[in-house]
């Protein structure tokens, strides 16, 4: 079993006083900024507590805790940023902080895009959303989970191998004060679970794969035995896989990688890549991309939501929103130094941590589900793939032009049958996002959450 590192810890403080302890750091440290020659200043702080417990070939293998926390400071010098982290909160260490940052602020060039947000539209009564679960799991039930995980995994007939199973938790206190009179901090946790196992032998040919579960509340996660079971028949039922001929056919995506479909959307959309003209959806906005009816939904406040936030980073208001609506592209995902750039007001969306300026980011985010079951898309199709898996990084975001290994199912008269893999699927996101129609088993377990889709056909080079 692997050591435990610790760090100096505080007596034990309630949340209450964690958020007054982050809050009171940070406005000293904007007044300091301010005193010092800044015209406006925002400082962050992300303070975090972990615990993970791994096991292999039924052993345990790690045993892990870690607490620590970092603070960051943004200032502007007229239309002129920089930025600086610590991890020092000493009076020396946050005076040599402030100098250097104005120092460094002087020195650069001047961006007229930048600035904090108008006081007037910063947020003041910000929702509850139930994002931290007050329950600090105990060692001996993370190592259960992590037991429990993998033998379920390892009992799956046909399985051979383990690369281990892990079960974790963290919590984190985050809090953001500005010159603009913005001041709130919040907690957040989450629990996961994850395993990888091997199929198969030397001989016959051997093939891995994983499965796992993540929530922000403990009680939430799937059944550790249930998460084991599924790496382990995902694994067996990818033994003796074939490549399939070269030649069009008509592609399903399992949820696991349709999930990967609303990711391409989202970079697409990102002020950034709008900004810099980037993007092969940079004059679609208000235009159909997807077929009718489709709809993509972010729900930033959506209670125990993985990637829940009752404000974004600058400190402005996040509400529910669709980012495709009956198939049409109704916004850009914007922060206020992007939407400066183009004209535009913020939608709410700077993410950012101690050590980066605020950026254009995304929160929870899912195709809705269609009316069909997956057995009915797939039972309309003669001859077909169902992609678990893919491989490679092919996809060009300012084309749309789409390249990527593939393995998973054949479809062959309406039933999945054989394994298939080595397979490179090619085509266009526009192409892709104009065929598709979702199925009814959308499941949230990742912040951005796909069902099972279909695709149409696409090009597919094999055999």
């Amino acid at each position: 079993m692997g050591t435990i590192p610790f760090l100096l810890r505080e007596p034990s403080m309630t949340d209450t006083d964690k958020s007054a302890a982050a809050l009171g750091i940070l406005d000293d440290l904007v007044r300091r900024a301010m005193r010092a020659g800044a015209s406006a200043a925002d400082a962050v702080v992300v303070d975090g507590v972990s615990v993970s417990v791994a096991y292999r070939m039924g052993r345990p293998e790690k045993l892990e805790r870690a607490e620590g926390g970092d603070l960051g400071l943004r200032v502007l010098v007229g239309t002129r940023q920089a930025l600086v982290s610590t991890a020092d909160r000493s009076p020396q260490g946050l005076d040599a902080l402030v100098e250097r940052a104005v120092a460094m602020a002087r020195a650069v060039p001047e961006d007229p895009t930048l600035g904090l947000a108008d006081p007037a539209l910063v947020a003041r009564d910000l929702p509850d959303i139930d994002g931290c679960d007050p329950d600090e799991p105990s060692v001996e039930l993370l190592s259960e989970r992590a037991r429990l995980l993998e033998d379920a995994a390892r009992a799956v007939p046909g399985v051979t191998n383990s690369e281990g199973a892990e079960a974790s938790w963290g919590r984190s206190t985050v809090a953001l004060v500005g010159s603009n009179g913005f001041a709130h901090a919040y907690h957040t946790s989450q629990s996961s679970l994850g395993v990888a196992v091997v199929a198969g032998s030397d001989a016959h040919g051997m093939e891995s794969d994983y499965a796992s579960s993540a929530a922000v509340y403990g009680a939430d996660l799937r059944d550790p035995v249930e998460v084991g079971r599924d790496a382990g028949e995902r694994a067996v039922r990818r033994l003796g896989a074939t490549r399939v001929p070269t030649g069009r056919r008509v592609i399903v995506f399992d949820p696991r990688v349709a999930r990967g479909l609303i990711g391409h959307l989202l970079s697409a959309i990102n002020g950034a890549s709008i900004v810099r003209g980037t993007s092969f959806l940079k004059n679609k906005r208000g235009e159909a991309v997807f077929a009718p009816g489709i709809e993509v939904i972010e729900d930033p406040l959506r209670p125990r939501g993985l990637r829940s936030r009752p404000c974004d980073a600058e400190g402005l208001p996040c509400r529910r929103r669709s980012l495709i609506d009956d198939g049409r592209l109704t916004t850009w995902i914007l922060d206020l130094r992007t939407a400066r750039a183009l004209g535009l007001e913020s939608t709410g969306h700077a993410g950012r941590g101690p050590s980066s300026a605020p950026s254009p980011t995304t929160s929870n985010v899912w195709l809705a589900p269609g009316v069909l079951t997956p057995d009915a898309l797939i039972g309309a199709i003669d001859d077909g793939l169902y992609v678990t898996d893919l491989v490679g990084q092919g996809v060009n975001g300012l084309t749309g032009d789409y390249s990527r290994g593939a393995a998973g199912l054949r479809i062959e008269k309406g039933q999945l049958t054989t394994p298939f893999n080595e397979v490179t699927i090619a085509g266009t996101l526009q192409d892709m996002f104009a065929a598709l129609v979702p199925a009814n088993d959308l499941v949230f377990r990742h912040g951005v959450d796909a069902p099972t889709v279909f695709l149409g056909d696409m090009m597919v080079a094999g055999a």
